[in-house]
């Protein structure tokens, strides 16, 4: 056969390209469960981490098995709600949502379709709430846990690609997240909750006037942004729940 030929050529490279999709497509299948597996235990990390379960670095150590199993052990119910705060159904509860998942509700959310959000509910009364949006240069998401008197507890956020050092920050700095214990958004109105450049304004003593605004990450204005606008807008999609219907702690 000539080789130097055209037709060898066109042969040659589609009998290439289809050996090299087909290596692909059975590589990307044979690791899919595994990846799933990953995206579950990351996710369940990150929800247990906001309900101060014990931390990021902890459950990474544990692995994804142990992580699992402790929040199994600990969870108490899960069930989806719409906007109206009305109970849309049970959920099993080793189901979680990912990102992408988060991803279908947000649109929802904010072009005032008929979301139904996923509530997580702990045994001591502990409920997670997820959020999703944008940040400077793709998605960001996390996890808010509140306590009986819908106080928040914890929160953890994560992201995909925002700037290392300035809107990553978001993830990486505990300090930032630690500022979110003890707030409580106001459910119901029209800001619920605030992240702003110097925080909540202070009295004559140095205390927080209001306890739903917290200090946006320096240097990271569209991030802190991103944030604030995922926050509302979940929260206020929460709204009708959280005020309706307050946690209990299981005898």
């Amino acid at each position: 056969m000539n080789t130097n030929n055209n037709f060898y050529t066109v042969i040659y490279t589609t009998i290439v390209v289809v050996v090299v999709a087909a290596v692909l497509a059975f590589v990307s299948q044979s690791l899919k469960e595994r990846q799933e597996a990953n995206e579950k235990a990351d996710t369940i990390s990150q929800m247990l981490t906001a309900a101060q379960f014990g931390s990021k670095a902890s459950f990474q150590k544990i692995g994804n098995s142990a992580t699992i199993a402790k929040y199994l052990e600990e969870i108490s119910e899960a069930y989806t709600v719409n906007v109206a705060g009305e109970k849309v159904a049970e959920l099993p509860l080793d189901k979680v949502y990912s990102p992408k998942e988060l991803k279908a509700q947000n649109r929802l959310i904010k072009n005032g379709g008929d979301a139904q959000i996923p509530v997580f509910v702990f045994k001591n009364g502990t409920t997670v709430l997820p959020i999703y949006g944008a940040g400077l240069w793709g998605p960001i998401w996390g996890y808010i846990a509140f306590g009986t008197d819908n106080s928040i507890i914890g929160a953890y956020f994560d992201h995909e690609s925002e700037t290392a050092g300035l809107g990553s920050r978001i993830k990486d700095d505990p300090e930032f997240q630690a500022q979110f214990k003890a707030q409580q958004p106001a459910f119901g109105e029209s800001e619920i909750f605030a992240i702003v450049k110097g925080g909540a304004p202070k009295d004559a003593s140095g205390a927080d006037i209001v306890d739903n605004k917290i200090d946006a990450i320096t240097g990271a204005t569209m991030t802190s942004k991103g944030l604030d606008e995922a926050i509302n807008a979940w929260l206020g999609a929460y709204s009708a729940h959280m005020k309706a219907q307050p946690n209990t702690v299981e005898e």
